[in-house]
């Protein structure tokens, strides 16, 4: 009887050694990989499995028992490992390393960029490159290759021939919407162009009624948008400004807008404009006094409060305006009216 008992406890003993010893081999298996700092980036595609992520981690040297960590999940039902590519740390634990995947902090993939309303594509060329770290001749390559202009053509209903006209400075200008947007770190030009087309799509998309009812199309349209986003620096101006320049168009006036110069010149609008830059007959500057009707195309990308103006001129009569040095606008009906505002604010 004492032998068997004897038996018994030795048996009960040994089962309890390897229990513990489980046990320890279990946590010693959840501990870091190593004591010292090493940052390693770590990606898990969508629709991964457990055990591809956990073999996933092994592989990279995040963890040092891939039974352990298993029976860890097993036991913690309640994480979540969320996809997305993140930054994890050699020297942090199990627990520790699904925290960070349970999170679904991921490494941002993306760049974020606000193009701005009323800057010209060479702005935005500048933009690109600083963010997305294409050359501005990469750049622009692509954006004034013709095949892929007639490519743009064929995909967007708003995109016409008049694109292709060999005045235009950038066939783009007035097509890149402003707005903020997220791409991709590795994100191509083209993709970035036309994502930007697909925003100033369904922009436009708000106007197909008013834009089948003009008599002008989306390219004059969109050029008459541009010449009021750069005329004006309030809001409640840009209809003002719109019934002045179809007043204009209608009367076969010269449009004589300071910045169409300033864009046949390429110069910003804080140079100054020399008599030769007003003089100039190229297909931008309507300062010039035998150009009649609009320029070749937009000077800059507008913004949709000043393509609604396009289709929202006010009632008002007026032929000329003139800004002050604060930049406001002030607007005459007689030429008489417009030199007593120029002697009044210059």
């Amino acid at each position: 009887m004492k032998r068997k008992t004897k038996r018994i406890i030795i048996i009960l003993v040994c089962i309890l050694v390897v229990i513990l010893l489980m046990v320890g081999m279990y946590f010693y298996g959840l501990t870091s990989v190593s004591k010292k700092s090493e940052k390693v980036k770590f990606n898990i595609e969508s629709g991964s499995s457990t055990k591809e992520i956990v073999n996933d981690l092994y592989k990279s040297k995040l963890i040092k028992s891939k039974i352990a960590t298993l029976i860890y999940l097993k036991l913690n039902s309640n994480i979540i490992i969320q996809a997305g590519s993140y930054e994890l740390n050699r020297n942090l634990d199990t627990k520790e390393i699904f925290e960070k995947l349970n999170s679904g902090k991921t490494i941002k993939n993306t760049v974020t960029i606000t193009f701005v309303e009323g800057k010209r594509i060479t702005d935005y060329v500048k933009l690109i490159n600083e963010k997305m770290g294409y050359s501005e001749d990469e750049i622009y390559k692509v954006m004034n290759d013709q095949e892929y202009l007639k490519e743009l053509i064929k995909k967007y209903d708003f995109l016409d021939d008049s694109i292709l006209n060999s005045d235009l400075y950038y066939p783009l200008e007035g097509y890149l919407f402003p707005a903020t947007y997220e791409f991709y770190k590795d994100e191509s030009i083209k993709g970035i162009l036309e994502k930007m087309l697909d925003k100033c799509a369904n922009v436009l998309d708000n106007y197909s009624a008013a834009i089948k009812a003009s008599k002008y199309n989306t390219h004059e349209i969109l050029t008459m948008a541009s010449i009021i986003e750069n005329e004006t620096m309030v809001k409640e101006d840009r209809p003002i400004v719109s019934q002045v320049i179809y007043k204009r168009l209608d009367i076969n006036m010269a449009l004589g807008m300071d910045v169409t110069t300033y864009y046949g010149a390429r110069k910003a609008l804080s140079e100054d404009l020399s008599p030769s830059d007003l003089n100039s007959k190229n297909a931008y500057n309507t300062r010039n006094t035998s150009f009649v009707g609009l320029p070749v195309g937009p000077i800059c990308n507008p913004s949709e409060d000043s393509i609604k103006a396009v289709f929202n001129p006010s009632s008002t009569s007026y032929v000329y305006f003139y800004a002050d040095k604060n930049g406001k606008l002030h607007f005459a009906n007689t030429y008489a009216e417009f030199q007593d505002l120029i002697r009044q604010y210059s």
